[in-house]
């Protein structure tokens, strides 16, 4: 009888543990910056599907975008959202990183989600303005700095001849309103709140003749991670390509979503459009980038971008 209870113990002790381990491994930090991007996430969150397929998941709020890389190796969050530059360049720098889900992309609907905001004293009006002017973005080499700069080469401008520096969204206003920058490439919901403000006018909205469906966001992870976590890798997935089809068809709830993560006012969030929710990511939306970069002499190297995608 001894024995058996110690078997039986023992058994327990053993299920324990490998409970306690199933049930780390469902826990996961998701960072994204104060856009309308991740709001699949955001819903996923406070709708419960997250909850629903297994997954027992917060959201951080992540100052640049640029940052994200660095958190994903620090293991402070186990999946980000990135935009396409930055998470080529991490990897053409050495990061083993995998896209494991889209976030959001480029539409003909939602241009305008995203501009370039001059200051009234900058008298920037057009693109061969911003020659030799300060302009603040909220990550150097993330996608809205590269499409920006994608923009001055297509209109004839050197970004080169451009002093970029890195704002946060939530900082965007105020460092546009003292002067330490000219302008501000931005996207919603800050851009709204800076135009509302006075502070700003839009100078040029440079998504407008892009490609359909081109990722602003996607969501990434290390590749250690994803190859030690593949159930959670599925479910993630299972959660944001149903959150995406809520956030798509009713922006409403995306907007509410969104305005519990970033702290964003609803009265700020119910003026503008969200991004596009769109859960997939294929090797020739990564392709596209890779050229998109390379004209700008981002990247040292040639990223295997099949391989970037977690399967």
């Amino acid at each position: 009888m001894k024995l058996m209870m110690k078997a039986a113990l023992g058994a327990a002790v053993v299920l324990a543990s490998w409970t306690g381990l199933a049930a780390a491994q469902t826990k996961i930090n998701i960072g994204c910056t104060a856009t309308t991007d991740c709001a699949s996430a955001a819903v996923a969150l406070e709708d419960g599907i997250f909850k629903k397929n297994g997954l027992d998941a917060t959201m951080t709020l992540i100052g640049l975008n640029s940052n994200i890389p660095a958190a994903l190796l620090s293991d402070s969050v186990q999946i980000g959202g990135p935009t396409p530059s930055v998470f080529l360049q991490a990897v053409d720098g050495g990061l083993d990183l995998v896209a494991v889900a889209g976030a959001s992309s480029t539409s003909k609907t939602t241009f305008d989600t995203a501009g370039v905001v001059a200051s009234p004293a900058s008298g920037i009006k057009e693109p061969k303005d911003f020659v030799g002017k300060k302009v603040g973005a909220p990550g150097i080499g993330a996608f809205l700095q590269v499409l920006f700069s994608k923009w001055l080469i297509d209109n004839g401008v050197d970004p080169k001849q451009v002093n970029f520096v890195e704002v946060t969204f939530p900082t965007m206003n105020d460092t546009l309103k003292s002067g330490a920058v000219d302008a501000v490439v931005t996207a919603e919901p800050m851009m709204s709140r800076i135009i509302a403000s006075g502070t700003g006018t839009v100078a040029g909205y440079y998504l407008e003749k892009l490609p359909e469906r081109r990722p602003a966001i996607l969501y990434a992870s290390t590749r250690a991670w994803a190859d030690a976590n593949p159930d959670t890798v599925k479910a993630f997935r299972a959660s944001i390509e149903e959150a995406a089809k809520i956030v798509n068809d009713n922006p409403e709830k995306g907007r509410q979503a969104i305005a519990n993560f970033t702290k964003i006012p609803m009265d700020v969030l119910s003026k503008m459009k969200l991004s596009v929710s769109d859960p997939k990511i294929e090797q020739e939306q990564l392709d596209w980038w890779v050229a998109t970069m390379n004209e700008q002499n981002m990247l040292q190297g040639k990223p295997d971008t099949a391989a970037l995608i977690q399967k």
